[in-house]
């Protein structure tokens, strides 16, 4: 996989879930007890062999670049490629960060250009799941496609899925157009955003854009364009989900708590990985209670745990109920607190005898360091 190059671009609708992205892109949002939204794709990446990886930002990247920071624990702190995380420049006319991400790949042409690898697979990051890249790229130069997207067929659940794009396809599997499911059909061949070509074609259609000043985005750039594309479809199999709307970030966390879900997401094409914080196991009480929850290192549990998944550095005093709630790092609740359906940011501190609740289609967020 060493032709391969990995592009993240987190140029992505934050409009549904801007509870958890007021300074945080959707990639940097905590998940799962102690990973980050970004951590499956680049494990994909790393899982797949591809040894060049850039994160194409949108802004907000503080938090993104103190999680990821050399890339160390993806394997990507290298002398020859590794990890770029590459920002949107200012522009100076008018001191504002310019839309689109066409304008962002224009800033960062040289690094595309100078990258050694001929092809490269672009991903979003708010699609999780576990996927083989490598059968993904070998199916891609077998077909002899432009471009090859990858899809998954949903029946049934497509509500999980609303404003997302879907693929049109022939019966030879071939991309006809681009569609968005509003969630009036009971089946769509969902679009995991991943695509992959060759480097030069990328090129082409960036700097075509950029000539013809008709695209903002590199999507529009890339489907406006389809008839002189040959574009294939490759379909995936596995646990999906999108994380692009608070209810959705809230189920797929809830998901995890069945152990069949949990394991197909972090182990059936390679392991995830994330940033390793040395923290102390988890204290628990000879009062507390805890029922099928993820609770995280570093932890004090005093209190009742139920259904919900606990991250690092969480403390939960005596007579305290937390049920069917996510409740982030570092966060306080403090005695007699009952909370159920919530979701707490960091370092948020619930005070005593408060009660809060939320509805399981719409948990109740509090924002990060909030006192309650």
């Amino acid at each position: 996989m060493k032709d391969l190059m990995g592009i993240i671009n987190l140029s992505e609708s934050e409009e549904d879930i801007k509870e958890l992205t007021y300074n945080r892109p959707i990639a940097s949002i905590p998940i799962a007890g102690r990973y980050r939204v970004i951590d499956f794709v680049l494990s994909n990446m790393v899982n797949a062999g591809i040894e060049n990886v850039s994160i194409f930002t949108q802004g907000k990247s503080r938090s993104l670049m103190d999680h990821i920071k050399t890339g160390k624990d993806w394997d990507l702190d290298r002398k020859l490629d590794g990890l770029f995380i590459l920002n949107p420049q200012m522009n100076t006319s008018n001191m504002s960060i310019t839309n689109g991400d066409i304008d962002n790949f224009e800033n960062h042409m040289v690094y595309l250009e100078r990258s050694r690898q001929n092809y490269v697979i672009l991903t979003r990051s708010y699609m999780i799941c576990n996927i083989d890249y490598s059968d993904v790229y070998r199916y891609h130069k077998e077909s002899g496609a432009d471009i090859t997207i990858v899809y998954k067929k949903v029946i049934k659940d497509s509500n999980r899925f609303i404003n997302c794009d879907t693929l049109n396809l022939d019966k030879d599997g071939k991309v006809i157009s681009l569609g968005k499911n509003i969630g009036n059909d009971k089946a769509n061949n969902i679009s995991l955003e991943m695509y992959v070509m060759k480097k030069e074609l990328l090129l082409d259609i960036i700097k075509n854009s950029i000539t013809k000043g008709d695209h903002r985005y590199l999507k529009q750039s890339i489907f406006s364009n389809i008839d002189k594309f040959y574009v294939n479809s490759y379909k995936y199999n596995g646990y999906l989900a999108c994380i692009n709307s608070i209810r959705n970030y809230y189920k797929a966390n809830m998901e995890l708590l069945y152990e069949n879900i949990y394991k197909k997401l972090f182990y059936d094409n390679g392991l995830i990985y994330t940033r390793i914080k040395d923290e102390p196991p988890t204290i628990y009480s000879e009062e507390s209670n805890v029922y099928n929850s993820l609770v995280a290192n570093g932890c004090v549990i005093e209190g009742t745990v139920k259904n919900s998944i606990i991250f690092r550095g969480v403390k939960i005093k005596k007579n305290t109920v937390v049920e069917n709630s996510i409740i982030m790092q570092k966060s306080e609740i403090d005695e007699g607190v009952k909370l159920k359906n919530v979701i707490l940011d960091k370092n948020v501190v619930i005070t005593k005898n408060n009660s809060l609740q939320g509805y399981k289609h719409n948990p109740l967020v509090i924002k990060k360091n909030e006192k309650i």
